[in-house]
């Protein structure tokens, strides 16, 4: 498949980063046990995740969000990011990614930002929480500070530079109507620009969940093979390529090994 292919669409879920040490949240235990102070208080992840959130408890949500822009910040991308470059390498057209993961992980480990595209927005991102413009800004100024035992931001909130008011994540929220989507409306246009050039297009899809298959989905809709790895949901349409029950840096290894 690999050598047939003039393009590699990379489609990625939380579940590539568990390889690099990264919480993938899957189900209420699994999300409290990486913030216990959220367990503790029984707020679930659609709760915390949610623009209300900023409204009602902002030092609570940006405890939450603050903790994971430190984490994803320190965070080194495993070697399977490197894997997935070196298969792109090899073909005329490259490789484009589509994630559903705010985390900036592919960025971190090299691939081209106009190479990528994130369909929920990205953490290093921020917006005004009152959309009072379509402004978006990157977060390299904000360094929060965060009490991990109560999940609370113990430093100056980021604020909006044209109303001064309360900054929010440019993410895709659970029940949220305010998200300013442009930017990454713009990287979807330049995946789908991609696509019309490549004829022979390999989907490699790593760690996308049905819980919110956006990522899963859109790979099953590119025409040609798409090689799905995923540990414990690896189902894949009849006929449409190859399914490896398996983590993604061991799975991404074994491809690695087999290749000349």
């Amino acid at each position: 498949m690999i050598r047939q292919a003039d393009g590699l669409l990379i489609t990625a879920g939380a579940g590539i980063g568990v390889d690099s040490g990264l919480p993938d949240f899957r189900g209420p235990q699994g999300f409290w046990g990486a913030y216990p102070a959220l367990g503790r208080a029984r707020i679930a992840f659609e709760a915390i995740a949610n623009p209300a959130a900023f409204a009602s408890q902002p030092r609570l949500a940006w405890g939450f969000y603050g903790h994971r822009l430190n984490l994803y910040r320190r965070t080194v991308p495993h070697e399977g990011f490197r894997i997935l470059q070196r298969i792109g390498e090899r073909l005329p057209h490259g490789a484009y990614v589509y994630t559903s993961n705010v985390d900036g992980q592919f960025q971190i480990a090299g691939f081209a930002e106009d190479r990528i595209a994130e369909c929920h927005g990205s953490i290093h991102h921020l917006q005004c929480i009152h959309r009072c413009h379509q402004g978006i800004w990157t977060a390299d100024d904000f360094h929060p500070e965060i009490d991990e035992e109560h999940c609370l931001l113990t430093s100056d909130f980021p604020i909006c530079p044209r109303c001064h008011d309360l900054a929010r994540p440019n993410i895709l929220m659970f029940g949220d109507w305010d998200w300013l989507s442009a930017r990454s409306d713009s990287q979807e246009q330049g995946l789908h620009a991609w696509l019309r050039q490549v004829e022979r297009p390999l989907v490699i899809e790593v760690g996308a969940g049905t819980n919110i298959p956006t990522a899963r989905l859109l790979g099953e809709r590119v025409p040609g093979p798409l090689i799905r790895i995923n540990p414990t949901e690896p189902q894949l349409p009849h006929g449409k390529g190859v399914s490896i029950a398996a983590g993604g840096l061991a799975a991404l290894r074994a491809i690695d090994s087999c290749l000349v």
